[in-house]
């Protein structure tokens, strides 16, 4: 099957092309944000010159649809439903979390069998984004549908029970880029590791032949991002009663004084 995928949700913009056979990869990273509306159009074309690939020959265009930087999620479901209109083949919605998960598996428990990868994502405004999701074999759960939390919630957020028809998993990670923003906020279980992963195309091509078997594909017009979040920004007003509040909290004495 051929795919094509790309993700620009985060300051990091990646696209990749996958052949019939699994060795079969083309791939380029290069800065996300608003520099990925310039370049996205441009990388896809040259990997598939190099793949040797029409767009009329793809089984579906796969994109990061988020959560995620707003601005990125615009451009990449845009791009992925342009080019599809035009080639007539379906897009493949891919949650970024989810992305970021298959990353993390793929790097640091490629032969686990049963295992969960709970994925954090910087959602700037001191939260996160958080989702978390489970493997047994080719099986595939989300166990915590993606949502936003302050970085201290996410501890007890991701210690909730599993459901009991669940397996239970032999490893557990959590993985995404909060570690240097929030690290010590996070306090994940002892013998949990953060690791640092991104959602890469890479995750995404290996995900893409699941979800396509799931029915996760839908015509261009009906592709849409994945917020999470309404609000892109706080207002003045927002920011400056937060900035009291913390001049409050950092001038109250101590409890123990």
């Amino acid at each position: 099957m051929h795919f094509l995928a790309f993700d620009t949700s985060t300051d990091h913009m990646t696209v990749a092309v996958a052949g019939p056979m699994p060795e079969q990869r083309w791939q380029r990273a290069s800065a996300g944000g608003a520099a990925a509306s310039a370049s996205l159009i441009a990388t896809v074309r040259e990997l598939l010159d190099q793949a040797g690939l029409r767009l009329q020959e793809l089984d579906a265009i796969c994109f990061g649809s988020g959560p995620g930087s707003f601005t990125g999620l615009r451009t990449a479901c845009a791009v992925a439903q342009g080019l599809a209109l035009g080639a007539d083949v379906p897009v493949l919605p891919v949650p970024s979390l989810l992305a970021v998960a298959q990353a993390a598996r793929s790097a640091h428990a490629p032969a686990a069998h049963c295992l969960r990868v709970t994925a954090l994502l910087d959602a700037r405004m001191d939260e996160v984004y958080a989702a978390s999701y489970l493997w047994q074999g080719e099986r595939l759960w989300c166990v915590h549908p993606p949502c936003l939390l302050a970085p201290e919630q996410v501890a007890a957020w991701a210690a909730q029970p599993l459901a009991p028809e669940l397996p239970i998993p032999t490893w557990h990670a959590w993985a995404g880029n909060v570690a240097q923003a929030y690290g010590p906020r996070l306090a994940p279980p002892a013998g949990t590791p953060l690791l640092e992963a991104w959602p890469e195309a890479q995750a995404m091509l290996a995900l893409a032949p699941f979800l396509l078997a799931q029915g996760a594909a839908v015509a261009p017009d009906e592709a849409l991002p994945l917020y999470v979040r309404d609000k892109v920004a706080k207002t003045t007003e927002e920011r400056a009663l937060e900035k009291a509040s913390k001049a409050r909290d950092a001038a109250a004495p101590s409890s123990h004084a």
